[in-house]
């Protein structure tokens, strides 16, 4: 096991091992045990009762977070010609379509998101390789596939994010930056535990929320009380 550095082993200490932090302590907390050079994301994990396995216990939505993730969201439009000027007015970086699919199949995937058209799904199909490991491939559920390219483009760059629970019953997201303040951290993830508990499918039995950690990039992690969320 690598040893912690000096910075580690006072985040480390600042954290009660058998203590559940309401959300708004792990807010304040998150900001003080991070000691990295850059900005770094705020992240939460949560753990749900659930059996991604079954089609009927997956759980996957949209949140628009209320103060943004903080992070300059790159998108990618693959739109038509007609399209294309209504992208760009949104604020897309790239706006195209040959071009960047041929730029894809090459193994380019310097995006965050990537918006397009029903029209155009057809010819994603075949990138599926490329996109869907990344987590690129654009999908109806999440808006990302729309005729309305401007509005998907303006939300994405405000703030809005998709999440999907993991093989292992694990919902990540990073929510936030370290420079924000600790209410809008705080407003940040209940936006999104609020979403997880609409989601909740009726065929999940038991608890629902097992277990919620907060952590920033490379700080160690903070229990949350999991009854935040209800």
């Amino acid at each position: 096991m690598a040893r912690l550095t000096k910075k580690q082993k006072e985040a480390v200490a600042k954290i009660e091992k058998s203590k559940i932090y309401s959300l708004q302590e792990a807010s304040v907390l998150v900001k003080e045990i991070t000691n990295t050079k850059f900005d770094a994301s705020v992240d939460l994990a949560i753990r749900l009762g659930v059996d991604p396995r079954k089609a009927n216990q997956m759980v996957r939505g949209v949140v628009s977070l209320p103060h943004g993730t903080g992070k300059d969201m790159k998108v990618l439009a693959l739109v038509t010609p007609d399209k294309a000027q209504e992208a760009t007015d949104a604020g897309a970086d790239y706006v195209g379509l040959e071009e960047y699919l041929e730029k894809i199949k090459g193994g380019w995937t310097d995006v965050d998101v990537i918006i397009t058209m029903p029209s155009v799904m057809g010819k994603l199909g075949p990138l599926g390789r490329v996109l869907g490991p990344r987590g690129l491939m654009p999908n109806p559920k999440t808006g990302t596939v729309t005729m309305d390219v401007a509005k998907a483009v303006t939300e994405v760059k405000a703030g809005k994010i998709d999440f999907k629970v993991d093989k292992t019953g694990i919902v990540h997201a990073a929510i936030a930056k370290t420079s924000f303040t600790a209410d809008k951290i705080q407003e940040n993830a209940q936006e999104l535990l609020s979403t997880i508990m609409k989601l909740k499918p009726t065929s999940s039995k038991g608890i629902y929320v097992k277990s919620i950690f907060m952590s920033s990039t490379m700080s160690p992690s903070i229990a949350v009380d999991s009854k935040v969320s209800s």
